[in-house]
């Protein structure tokens, strides 16, 4: 296989797994406001779906660092797969006792496959081509994941809330024995489709072992003319890339997984609240076709980067000050301005590490613990403000002051050289 054949299918491969990223993480948004219903969760105990989820990235990127030592990139993404698939099998159990605890560690499993599989793709599509255009890369890679999250969103959300109004109505006119049977028939509609993911994961993870990827040199991964340095703590830019990266994706997760109760929230019916997250999906799927056609040609990925977070100031502010349908939009719209945010800050964080790469990918991962803690902070304002839901969204603020100032200051502290 020519070179040129060969990068082109590692795209695919690659591209197929984070289609599978995309699907598995953002059917979150659904699957909240569902086991709020069926498990009678208060707001903040119903986003411990998302903690359980990005929590163990925290926990687990380091372990899976040393696991792709042992076992390359490539190996380590079948073997993620494959860990994926026993978070997914958790279900049927949970489902079908109506446990809540269990939900939340098969959960916790599936994002321990995914740290995994992240902590090894995430590099090999940065280091895969040029740097300078590595956010052109992830743009291709984030549309194959917002895809995959739009169609998860919508089959999920039409399988588990198609009949929804007549179950919510006789829940609403039944109490004991009857209540809970009609609870634990609503839990059984989970089962099947996470039967399929079960499967589908198993059949990627076969054919990522199949397909030959090249591995890739992760110390080839150092700025021309740099010397490599005494230990990763030499590397201060890399550091303040992880606690941006920490708040970008708490900011991506409210902005999509706390649109299913913000609808309801806001007066929307359930069946259609929970498909909200597929009109953000849609705003980031825009958002990196957008920056495949621009960047690097015309912007670079850092001055994109400080234009992103910018723009979703003015968002933000407006989704604060206007109420209903038209604060919803403007949310939404949020997704529009992070599309551009993960692709910059991954390889303005981790160029020139050299041997440090692995290291340093493990450390970007921990980082999407931000998905697991600021999402359940807004849980716990809107409970404390008597089921508010729209003042706590000024949580995001924060998220994205510190990343507009990643991407015009602290990117350049302990860099060797100039970047535009």
């Amino acid at each position: 296989m020519d070179t040129n054949k060969s990068y082109r299918f590692s795209i695919f491969v690659i591209g197929a797994l984070f289609f599978i990223f995309g699907f598995v993480t953002w059917i979150n948004s659904v699957l909240i406001p569902f086991l709020k219903q069926v498990c009678q969760l208060t707001n903040f105990e119903a986003l411990l779906v998302t903690f359980s989820f990005y929590i163990s990235y925290f926990i687990m990127a380091l372990p899976s660092s040393w696991v792709l030592k042992k076992t390359g990139f490539v190996k380590g993404m079948s073997l993620g797969l494959i860990t994926m698939a026993v978070g997914s099998v958790i279900f049927i159990p949970a489902a079908l006792d109506r446990n809540y605890v269990l939900f939340l560690l098969g959960l916790f499993i599936q994002g321990t496959g995914l740290a995994l599989l992240q902590t090894a793709s995430n590099p090999y599509v940065t280091i895969l081509g040029p740097i300078e255009s590595a956010a052109q890369r992830f743009g291709i890679m984030g549309i194959c994941n917002k895809m995959a999250g739009m169609i998860g969103i919508f089959l999920l959300s039409y399988l588990l809330f198609s009949d929804i109004n007549s179950i919510s109505e006789q829940l609403a006119a039944t109490t004991g024995t009857e209540h809970e049977l009609l609870l634990s028939e609503l839990s059984h509609k989970i089962i099947t489709p996470y039967i399929a993911i079960t499967i589908l994961l198993l059949l990627l993870g076969v054919m990522v072992l199949k397909a030959k990827l090249p591995e890739i040199d992760a110390e080839s991964n150092v700025s021309e003319g740099e010397v490599p340095r005494k230990s990763i703590f030499s590397y201060p830019y890399l550091w303040l890339g992880v606690l941006t990266l920490f708040f970008y994706v708490g900011a991506e997760v409210i902005a999509i997984d706390t649109l299913g109760l913000y609808g309801q929230y806001c007066g929307l019916p359930e069946n259609v609240a929970t498909k909200l997250g597929t009109y953000s999906l849609m705003a980031l799927t825009l958002g990196y076709i957008l920056g495949i056609l621009i960047v690097p040609k015309y912007i670079s990925q850092r001055k994109a980067l400080a234009l992103c977070a910018g723009i979703n100031i003015i968002f933000l502010a407006l989704a604060l000050l206007t109420t209903g349908k038209l604060s919803i939009f403007f949310i939404v719209m949020l997704s529009f301005g992070h599309a551009l945010m993960w692709p910059s800050i991954w390889p303005l964080s981790i160029e020139g590490l050299g041997k440090y790469t692995t290291t340093a990918s493990a450390l970007m991962i921990m980082a999407i613990a931000g998905g697991a803690t600021i999402p359940l902070a807004y849980g716990a304002w809107g409970d404390a403000l008597g089921g508010n839901l729209h003042l706590p969204y000024l949580i995001l603020l924060p998220c994205y002051l510190v990343i507009l100032l990643f991407a015009t200051r602290l990117y350049k502290i302990g860099r060797g050289h100039e970047i535009q």
